[in-house]
């Protein structure tokens, strides 16, 4: 591998900027969530949200893999097959 001498990184004011701007509106939608979980919990659905949000995040991920769970049927054939006691 060729050695070569090390590039010098310059930081402007246009990068500044931007960095400062996505960082707010990172703050901002941390703080309207935070927000939404509190009226949540003061509400008394707060353990409600919770699971519907382990749904929905079980979901997403389910999604976002292609992973389609298939409903097991509860009957005992389905279990045995068609044996006969």
């Amino acid at each position: 591998m060729l050695r070569r001498k090390p590039t010098r990184l310059e930081l402007k004011l246009d990068d500044i900027e931007e960095f400062e701007s996505i960082r707010k509106d990172l703050e901002s939608c941390k703080k309207q969530r935070e927000d939404v979980d509190v009226v949540g919990a003061t509400d008394g659905e707060g353990a409600i949200g919770l699971s519907n949000d382990h749904k929905s995040r079980e979901q997403m991920i389910n999604d976002r893999i292609g992973y389609k769970p298939q409903p097991k049927p509860n009957n005992r054939s389905s279990q045995f097959g068609s044996f006969e006691f």
